[in-house]
This record gives C-alpha cells, structure tokens and sequence, in this order.
C-alpha cells in the first residue's frame, strides 16, 4: 500500500535526483546548483558549469551521447535534467557518468 509512506515514483524520483546531485555537490565547483538543498527539484534538476560556453559544450556533447533535452530555459541558462517517471534509473546513470567524464576532460 502507499499510504503513510513516499510512493513508488517518489522514491524513484528522489533516488534519481541524488544520483545527479551528488555528481553536482562533490564536484568542487565545476557544476553548481543555486538552489538550497532543501528547495530543490526532484523532477527538473538544475545546474550549471562555470561559462555560458561550457554549458554549451555540455549540451553538445551529452546530445553526441543521445542525452538530450539539457538545456535549461533560455532566461535562466544552464542545464536542466528532467527526470519525470519516464527516465529510467539507467538512463540517469548514463547522465551521471557523461556528468563525470565531462568534468574529467574539462577541469
């Protein structure tokens, strides 16, 4: 039953958004997320490098790895990861890796 307790999606999605944060939150500020902890999405996860230009070169080459739809919205900027329902807990680990080789070669 799902009374009285996170649901199946919620407990997805929060495990899903962790994945992605923890790359962000241990990456010594190459990615920062302008959003208190406690505030922060589980379904859109927001990020940024530290240039306009990286986080092009970002989006370019997670489109290369057919990781697509990061680029945040056209006034904020950034990246934007959304993890709705559909993305699967593999699919976020292929993000997650892409996040670490990128900071790898770009550092």
């Amino acid at each position: 039953s799902l009374s009285g307790g996170m649901s199946y999606f919620e407990a997805f999605s929060k495990e899903k958004s962790s994945m992605v944060y923890d790359v962000v939150d241990g990456s010594d500020g190459f990615y920062s997320c302008r959003i208190e902890k406690d505030s922060r999405s589980r379904m859109n996860v927001t990020f940024s490098l530290k240039s306009a230009e990286l986080d092009a070169k970002f989006v370019k080459e997670a489109a290369e790895k057919n990781l697509v739809g990061l680029k945040g919205h056209r006034s904020v900027g950034g990246i934007r990861a959304s993890l709705y329902n559909a993305v699967s807990l593999d699919d976020t680990q292929k993000l997650v890796n892409f996040m670490k080789e990128f900071m790898a070669a770009n550092a």
